[in-house]
């Protein structure tokens, strides 16, 4: 059944209200959020391995415009292709998020082996174990291999023949958008093992409950990933706010040293922290942790 309204932590009109104004109401208009104030940083990275990457909202804008253009140009992406991504919980992943959502394609988020996709995009560690499981494209060419690392030129590891080498070729795509076919707003948006989102159930789905003023800076962990991570991102995005995302190892870290976790706040000037470990990240009783906005 597909809700035109729902998603991990909202649900459609019988279910409880958002607020009276949901936000940006489309994908564009998120965009157009994000390059209000070019300069201003939008998504941070953190990696356990000491990687610290920051995106701007021209550069992210920047690195959406060049993927669409890659998934339009290279696999005719547009309303109707299903796009599997397979991403842990990455900048790179909201990249790719927002690039197939432009596109008017379907994201597809869902775990089962048995889902069919037009295009697959994994990990160049995973892409040597591509052959024979039931969830992969037929055709080798619908293969997009993504390297996590933020300076890669090109794949660390052999590709399987035919398959797109996203750290090289997403780079040689122009920085302006071109042209792409318009959503179909009751077509599915996403799926995933939790939720099915219709384009016109997005900005109900991103909606957040932040008051109005003051933009939320939030720092967030993996959790359980997918969708319930990904709205998290998207939240705080349409409301004009900015991400730090850290990844498995930095989250572990930041819980059993609540010292780090201060620190990393004060130094990204966060307001809210996210950095649940999986098993609780469904508790209701355990929610994000509030801090003021440091001046």
């Amino acid at each position: 059944m597909i809700a035109s309204g729902s998603g991990p932590t909202r649900t459609g009109p019988a279910g409880p209200a958002g607020p009276s104004d949901p936000g940006p109401h489309d994908v564009a208009a998120v965009l157009r959020v994000l390059v209000a104030e070019p300069g201003r940083p939008r998504l941070t990275w953190y990696g356990h391995d000491g990687e610290r990457v920051e995106l701007s909202g021209a550069v992210l804008a920047n690195w959406v415009a060049k993927t669409t253009n890659l998934l339009v140009e290279e696999f005719d992406a547009a309303p109707g292709t299903r796009v599997q991504v397979e991403l842990p919980a990455h900048w790179r992943t909201v990249v790719w998020t927002l690039a197939t959502w432009t596109t008017g394609a379907t994201l597809v988020l869902a775990s089962d082996a048995t889902v069919q996709a037009d295009v697959l995009v994994t990990t160049d560690e995973a892409a040597a174990d591509t052959a024979g499981t039931t969830n992969r494209p037929a055709d080798p060419a619908a293969l997009v291999v993504v390297t996590l690392a933020a300076l890669a030129r090109r794949a660390a590891h052999p590709l399987p023949a035919g398959a797109t080498d996203a750290a090289a070729a997403v780079m040689t795509y122009p920085d302006q958008l071109g042209w792409v076919s318009p959503p179909d707003a009751d077509a599915v948006a996403l799926e995933a093992d939790d939720a099915v989102i219709t384009y016109r159930g997005l900005p109900g789905w991103w909606a957040s409950d932040h008051e109005p003023g003051t933009p939320p800076r939030l720092v967030l962990g993996p959790g359980t990933g997918g969708a319930a991570w990904l709205a998290g991102v998207l939240r705080t995005l349409a409301a004009g706010g900015s991400v730090v995302l850290v990844d498995a190892g930095t989250a572990e870290r930041l819980r059993t040293q609540p010292d780090a976790l201060a620190r990393l706040v004060t130094t990204e000037r966060a307001t809210v922290a996210e950095v649940l470990d999986p098993a609780a990240a469904a508790d209701q009783d355990t929610g994000p942790r509030t801090y003021p906005r440091r001046r």
